[in-house]
């Protein structure tokens, strides 16, 4: 069972101590359905066009029981689960800005999955001043089996740290069901609980043979071919709906200049999702992923007239004979600079 609720009184307008809301745990009520169509709708919003994502045929010749959604496909699901976390648990700043993310695939998702999905506050560190905060989510399928672990991290920026007119501009442009900022109101009594004790069962998807491409013709070295992504702003809407990611600092140009952005900037998770999709274009089996880490270091602007572009490229920084299993470091620029501070992808080949 899971541990007594630790009470917690908190004050109008006190921050709390993070670092002891550490280890807080729920479970969002409900299962998620991965749906054929919504893998598809994905796979479009974030430019994959792997077959294995689009055709049951291309998904089953590889070993699966129906289209694989891809990698970064579970921040839908963690997106509607963290967002008690942000309102209730989390509070004391005005936004956040993700920094790292952290995708363990234990096996592949599948359309037809049932996902039940978890939360824990499972770190808060001081960085120069800052808070770092990561969120963990486990997805765990109708076997009772953790299928995706996501490690989320980012920084809080307080209302001292942009425009004071970005909560008023926000709130004219939200869509009607969505307040990013209700994690204000801190006059509450916050209850802790925790993860319950017990044994987690991990899927083992090493068990199915891997698609991707014959260890064998694989050095250390080798380079991924070049590959550039066009960004719109309309991709910029689309993502957002897709993902369920209202936030405006992504389509609205006031909204993101008032938070002290250039311009309209993209998502980091779709940022993320197109360069899975690169990966996943070469390596020929997206399922064959087992953890991709992003630490991301500069935002991508969208203009609305010129849109955006990143380059992405890569090579493969050590293989292991005895598991033929690799790691792929993946580099992506936009206008010169480096979108990923350090990206990198394990795969297993055949």
């Amino acid at each position: 069972m899971t541990q007594p609720p630790i009470t917690e009184p908190t004050a109008a307008g006190e921050a709390p101590d993070l670092e002891t809301r550490v280890g807080h745990y729920y479970v969002l009520d409900g299962s998620y359905e991965v749906g054929r169509e919504k893998v598809r709708e994905y796979a479009r919003a974030v430019q994959d066009y792997h077959p294995a994502h689009w055709e049951p045929e291309a998904a089953a010749a590889l070993g699966y029981s129906g289209l694989v959604a891809p990698l970064t496909f579970t921040s839908i699901p963690a997106m509607a689960a963290n967002r008690e976390l942000f309102e209730s648990v989390i509070v004391g700043y005005d936004t956040y800005v993700q920094t790292e993310q952290a995708f363990e695939q234990h096996r592949p998702i599948v359309a037809g999955d049932e996902l039940v999905t978890d939360v824990e506050l499972s770190n808060v560190r001081k960085v120069a001043g800052r808070e770092l905060i990561t969120v963990t989510n486990t997805m765990t399928d109708a076997a009772g089996e953790k299928v995706h672990t996501m490690h989320t991290t980012v920084v809080g920026v307080t209302a001292e740290e942009v425009d004071p007119g970005l909560s008023a501009a926000v709130r004219r442009v939200m869509m009607h069901d969505v307040n990013i900022f209700s994690h204000e109101d801190t006059h509450h009594l916050y209850e802790k609980t925790v993860r319950p004790e017990g044994e987690i069962r991990v899927a083992d998807g090493t068990t199915r043979p891997s698609g991707a491409r014959s260890f064998d013709e694989l050095s250390v070295g080798d380079e991924l071919p070049i590959h550039n992504a066009r960004i719109s702003r309309g991709d910029l809407v689309n993502y957002g709906g897709v993902a369920g990611d209202a936030n405006p600092i992504h389509w609205d140009e006031t909204s993101a200049k008032l938070a002290g952005l250039p311009d309209v900037i993209a998502h980091g998770m779709f940022t993320m999702g197109l360069g899975a999709a690169f990966v996943a274009s070469w390596s020929g089996d997206p399922g064959a992923v087992t953890r991709y880490s992003v630490r991301l270091s500069q935002t991508v602007p969208v203009s609305a007239v010129d849109g955006g572009e990143i380059e992405f490229s890569g090579r493969i920084k050590s293989l292991d004979p005895e598991t033929r299993t690799g790691v792929v470091i993946i580099v992506a620029k936009s206008g010169g600079r480096k979108v990923f501070g350090l990206a990198t992808m394990n795969i297993r080949f055949s």
